[in-house]
């Protein structure tokens, strides 16, 4: 057991390394991972359903090909948990919705076929919230997810089962997907990276708007160089997202090496119209003093988009009305509340809202375009908010002031949506609560390269300093069962359906 934990806590890149130089079998990684997964997903429910005798069948393979000498792909014989948003041939994606707790696609989203080409062995799906909606992984289907570093409270989400996966060395990588923060979010709430790309990155053949780049497609890892090596697996064009280009992976395999003593830093704590809690504005504070000896410059940024939440509002409200509105119609009660808020939505919005709202999308993308004439790097805090219950569905208030809707108060990450740059959640220590605290890395557009160098170069900066480096949950107190995590579960998978579910589950 001792061989195994050490294994499962090499970074992915390292664990590749020793794939290659035959010094680790891809069965005895996976082998270690399933042990992992037993001994702590009943702590935090991250995962949903499984799929390991075709995982080991998958890995059986991969080690004869390293044994035999034949050419390796960038995720050769690396498990992979795979976001339960993003369809997986054979095996059970729920969507974490009643209405699709028996769905098992027949074939593969882009991405994932992408992933098994470079290597990648699909291991498990990872738990959302119902249909991705709100910052808080929970549905009917599979229960809660739990933060590693404490399960009674909040993961994040819509990536909350990927992130609190990777943080407990349950996977080497994860796979995300963000719309108003989804990856960024559970990523700083369980202390790793997640990068929300620029739209032209990854290519999303689930994409119900071709051209709109409110979502993306992206990378979760437990660091930066894990979370490039995915990235550089990901990108490339597909001719069915009308948004995707060619980009090579080489852009992502061998990183720019930054030097911090000439970055030019902006930072704002609240964009100018973002709700905060003292404590979060304190710790981002001392981060930023933390950093401003290393870079260049650190500046404030004066960045004001005063219509942001009505942007946002009135575009996701278009991006669920083209994804659920169908549904709605047909059978709305087997969508969350959060889903048919959204559409319903939709249905007070008019030509004009719509107009209004691209053209103040495109004002704010220029605004922060031009911010890079001055500055290389902006940052801001990831979430308003320490991690709360996840038996609270959404914050309804921060810092006093009431929140007009579930997801307003993830504004520090939707505003960066709106402006489509790539954003980067990297762990630095924890907050006042001892919960890890995420720093939001904002980069150029299409500059996902250099973001994830300069991420890099800071992550490496505070490595030493326990106060700055990645936090690590105590795993020993997530060897118990937390049987509240699966007490919101009424309507389970049904039996027989291809993949197992974790151990755990109620059915």
């Amino acid at each position: 057991m001792a061989r195994d934990d050490a294994l499962v806590a090499l970074s992915a890149v390292e664990q590749r390394r020793l794939i290659g130089r035959k010094a680790v079998s891809p069965v005895e990684l996976l082998q270690a991972c399933i042990a992992r997964i037993e001994a702590l997903n009943p702590g935090v429910n991250a995962l949903a359903a499984t799929d390991f005798d075709r995982a080991l069948a998958q890995a059986r393979v991969a080690e004869d090909q390293v044994l035999r000498g034949a050419p390796l792909g960038l995720l050769h014989g690396l498990p992979l948990g795979v976001k339960d948003l993003q369809d997986t041939a054979g095996l059970l994606t729920t969507y974490g919705n009643i209405g699709l707790r028996g769905h098992v696609p027949a074939a593969d989203i882009g991405l994932v076929a992408r992933l098994k080409a470079a290597g990648a062995i699909v291991t498990a799906k990872t738990n959302v919230p119902d249909m991705g909606a709100g910052a808080n992984t929970r549905n009917p289907v599979w229960g809660a997810t739990g933060n590693p570093f404490n399960p009674l409270l909040n993961a994040g989400g819509s990536s909350g089962g990927s992130a609190a996966a990777l943080a407990c060395d349950m996977l080497p990588l994860c796979t995300g997907s963000d719309t108003g923060g989804s990856l960024r979010i559970p990523a700083a709430l369980c202390g790793v990276v997640g990068l929300r790309p620029s739209p032209s990155m990854v290519a999303n053949t689930a994409r119900p708007l071709g051209w709109s780049a409110l979502s993306v497609l992206g990378p979760m890892g437990r660091d930066v160089a894990d979370t490039a090596l995915l990235m550089a697996a990901s990108v490339g064009f597909d001719g069915r997202d009308p948004l995707s280009a060619d980009i090579p992976a080489s852009r992502f395999t061998t990183l720019p090496e930054v030097d911090l003593s000439r970055l030019r830093v902006g930072y704002t704590e609240d964009f100018g119209l973002c709700a905060v809690d003292a404590g979060v504005r304190a710790t981002f504070r001392q981060r930023i003093d933390a950093l401003r000896p290393l870079v260049a410059s650190c500046e404030p940024w004066p960045l004001q988009p005063t219509d942001a939440d009505r942007t946002f509002d009135v575009l996701r409200a278009e991006a669920f009305l083209a994804a659920f509105g169908d549904t709605h119609r047909r059978a709305p009660e087997t969508l969350g509340p959060n889903v048919r808020a959204n559409v319903e939505l939709a249905a007070r919005i008019s030509l004009a809202d719509r107009a209004e709202a691209h053209l103040a999308q495109t004002r704010l993308a220029r605004d922060v375009h031009a911010a890079f004439g001055r500055f290389d790097l902006l940052l801001s805090p990831v979430t308003p908010l320490s991690p709360f219950p996840w038996t609270t569905l959404f914050a309804t208030h921060v810092d006093g002031q009431a929140m007009a809707t579930y997801y307003q108060w993830l504004a520090l990450t939707y505003v960066v949506t709106l402006a489509t740059n790539p954003a980067l959640s990297l762990p630095c220590g924890v907050d006042a609560a001892g919960m890890p605290f995420g720093l939001q890395l904002i980069g150029p557009l299409n500059g996902d390269a250099a973001l994830l160098g300069a991420a890099r170069a800071i992550e490496q900066a505070w490595a030493g300093n326990a106060l700055l480096a990645r936090p690590r949950p105590d795993v020993q107190r997530l060897r118990q069962p937390c049987p509240e995590l699966r007490s919101i579960v009424t309507h389970p998978p049904e039996p027989g359906l291809a993949g197992s579910v974790p151990a755990q589950s109620p059915v």
